[in-house]
């Protein structure tokens, strides 16, 4: 593979943004890319591949529903797995996030080889 994957997430926590990022730059070939809302990660994706998302659902201007439903209606982006990291683990949220086109969901607190794992699945690698 001469190009390498590429991760957007799109988290307004900085912490979790840093911890997210260091688990997935421990997936060999996989570039990672950082936004701090669903406005700031709908920019990105418009201006570059993106082979998976990672997004949280509570975050100021954009929440993750609103991108994940808006990445599914996009053409270019439609197919893009993406993954829910959330504090949210009530089971309606869960369907909610899932019905809207999300690929995987995960609640905090994660576990880095918990969003490996998940990733390296969505990705097949």
């Amino acid at each position: 593979m001469s190009e390498n994957l590429r991760a957007l997430i799109v988290e307004d926590s900085p912490t979790m943004r840093q911890l997210i990022g260091f688990a997935l730059r421990r997936i060999k070939g996989l570039d990672v890319v950082e936004a701090d809302d669903g406005v700031d990660g709908l920019k990105k994706l418009a201006g570059s591949r993106f082979d998976i998302l990672i997004t949280d659902i509570n975050m100021p201007v954009m929440d993750g529903l609103k991108l994940v439903s808006l990445v599914r209606r996009d053409e270019v982006h439609k197919g893009i797995p993406i993954v829910i990291i959330t504090t949210e683990g009530a089971a309606e949220d869960r369907q909610r996030a899932l019905n809207l086109g999300a690929n995987a969901y995960i609640t905090k607190p994660i576990q880095a080889s918990q969003v490996i794992r998940c990733v390296r699945e969505l990705l097949k690698i």
